[in-house]
């Protein structure tokens, strides 16, 4: 079962990520709004807000008086494919950097500059 850290990524992130990660599986059943709330003191309605947005993603399956699951394969392997074929894209990236002698904190960097100028180039 996954749990909930309260930090600048939020609950939603957290549960796309261990899914992309392989980390939740399809059928895995993640905490009740119930325990989310009681274990980092967060308001329910912002918990089931996640939930819904992620239900109508595809990515989770809510269940009314059974709970939320990750949803059947489909959307989650979808979602799970392409993040292993870009974190792999990645790797290899990283590794032509640091042959080329870019340290951690350059790649850091690069990596946070372009990923902004192309976030603010679609958005305009």
């Amino acid at each position: 079962m996954i749990e909930f850290h309260l930090h600048s990524r939020s609950g939603v992130a957290q549960v796309r990520h261990a899914i992309r990660a392989g980390l939740l599986r399809p059928g895995d059943q993640l905490p009740t709004v119930r325990e989310v709330v009681a274990s980092v003191a967060v308001n329910p309605n912002t918990v089931l807000r996640a939930y819904r947005d992620l239900d109508r993603e595809g990515l989770l399956t809510m269940r009314s008086g059974s709970g939320t699951f990750v949803a059947a394969p489909a959307a989650a392997a979808e979602e799970g494919a392409l993040y292993a074929q870009l974190a792999g894209e990645l790797r290899r990236w990283i590794a032509t950097a640091r042959r080329r002698g870019a340290d951690e904190r350059t790649l850091a960097a690069l990596f946070d500059q372009v990923l902004h100028e192309t976030t603010r180039e679609v958005a305009t």
